[in-house]
């Protein structure tokens, strides 16, 4: 649960500004993200020196992202988890799909940040992780939160349906 949770943590906290500064028609270079723990306190991200790319569209936008934080952050960062904890295929992706959703949340969903949230979700390994319905994304599987004590079940849970 734990593992799940952080994983899911941490991939809305690289998918919200991406995903908004995308819409705006400029990709922030996450190649050199900094990762920093200390006890009692969250997990900080942070890059060294900001630069990125121009995005002229929607699909402009998605091919630059997708790479980017798909296989540069969230693929690498399944891997290092998977050698201290198994954390089922599905449960990553559905995961990372509901962080992406969630990024909509996150200043208002404006119609470039739908179009490219959508794009991201279409492709594997997210496409199937959930879609969108009159309610607002629904995954199509739990991140598990319901058996932390007290915990409930989210927003955008599969089981609540």
């Amino acid at each position: 649960m734990a593992a799940s949770l952080l994983f899911q943590g941490l991939a809305a906290r690289i998918w919200s500004p991406v995903v908004a500064a995308a819409a705006l028609g400029v990709v922030p270079d996450l190649s050199d993200v900094r990762w920093r723990w200390a006890p009692d306190e969250p997990i900080m991200l942070g890059l060294a020196e900001v630069r990125g790319w121009r995005a002229g569209s929607v699909a402009e936008a998605t091919e630059i992202v997708y790479p980017l934080v798909v296989d540069g952050l969230l693929r690498p960062l399944r891997e290092a988890m998977l050698e201290f904890v198994k954390l089922a295929d599905g449960l990553v992706w559905g995961n990372a799909a509901s962080a992406l959703a969630g990024s909509l949340n996150v200043g208002g969903a404006d119609p470039g940040r739908v179009a490219i949230a959508r794009a991201l979700l279409a492709r594997e390994p997210l496409a199937g992780a959930g879609s969108f319905g009159p309610g607002g994304f629904v995954r199509s599987n739990c991140c598990l939160y319901y058996r932390v004590p007290g915990g409930g079940m989210c927003g955008d849970c599969g089981l609540a349906r």
